[in-house]
């Protein structure tokens, strides 16, 4: 495609450049998007100048677009959210490790996340791959896990006097807190990427509330065991937001976490999913 592709890290993303998603893109040009998603996990295209409509047609080119629940959409585009800081603010959004809606019977496959107004300095996005973070466990605790599922929840964080409720006064994001987010919903601890085949720890902090079937002591010590393993430094990139960049990420791959350290200065993106499928276990 003529494209120019830069690693960023040893496990997980890169820059991709001569992309250019204002206008349609051919089937060929979608599959080797997908392709590098399934190489690299996360994909950062800079200099996408995009506006709503723009985002909404890459996002279906992609496998179409899904809701976010529990945060207000942008008026008028039930599929896209905002994502704000304003300088006043003391908390962002997704300042910790988390995997995208897995509280979800049918989480999304990709997320998109486009920049329109950076800081100076700060807000980076990091990211981790849970296939590296699967395949660097040992072989006792690899095959103890595979076949063994976990109960995910997004009460924690959406539910009605959770931690985003009661943080409202402290954040520019529209949270619409819920009863409903505490519905739970069990998903594999050990997936398979349904184009790769590659096996990916799917456990977080934020929505993970259990391992099912195991002993509730021996449960919160290997959760923990996990969710600590699953972000260490070694299995992540960092990307330095400039305005008009998009990035893309597979999260049946990875977490990310948002860095709050720009206090001070505004941060605006706006953000998608696309439509993903119910994870299946890794065998």
């Amino acid at each position: 495609m003529g494209w120019q592709v830069e690693r960023i890290a040893g496990t997980c993303g890169a820059i991709v450049r001569g992309v250019d998603l204002r206008v349609p893109q051919t089937p060929e040009q979608t599959a080797e998007l997908t392709a590098l998603l399934d190489e690299h996990l996360m994909v950062a295209l800079p200099d996408q100048f995009l506006d709503l409509d723009q985002l909404e047609r890459a996002t279906d080119e992609l496998g179409g677009r899904d809701v976010t629940p529990y945060v207000k959409p942008v008026e008028g585009r039930p599929y896209v959210i905002r994502v704000i800081k304003e300088p006043q603010d003391e908390l962002n959004f997704a300042n910790a490790w988390h995997t995208d809606l897995s509280y979800l019977p049918e989480p999304p496959s990709y997320t998109l996340l486009h920049a329109h107004d950076v800081p100076a300095f700060g807000g980076d996005t990091l990211w981790a791959s849970q296939q590296a973070a699967f395949d660097t466990l040992p072989t006792e605790l690899q095959d103890r896990l595979i076949g063994m599922t976990a109960t995910h929840s997004a009460g924690f964080a959406y539910g009605t006097g959770g931690y985003l409720d009661s943080t409202a006064d402290k954040s520019s994001m529209e949270i619409e807190a819920s009863d409903e987010a505490f519905a739970t919903q069990v998903h594999p601890v050990v997936i398979a990427h349904p184009n790769t085949g590659r096996p990916a720890l799917y456990v977080n902090s934020v929505y993970t509330q259990r391992l099912d079937g195991v002993d509730p002591e021996a449960d919160k010590d290997v959760l923990n065991r996990l969710v600590q393993h699953s972000t260490h430094p070694n299995l992540t990139c960092r990307l330095r937001w400039t305005n008009g960049m998009l990035a893309i990420w597979d999260n049946r791959a990875v977490q990310h976490l948002a860095i709050n350290d720009y206090a001070g200065q505004r941060r605006e993106l706006f953000r998608t999913s696309v439509k993903g499928e119910r994870p299946f276990a890794f065998a």
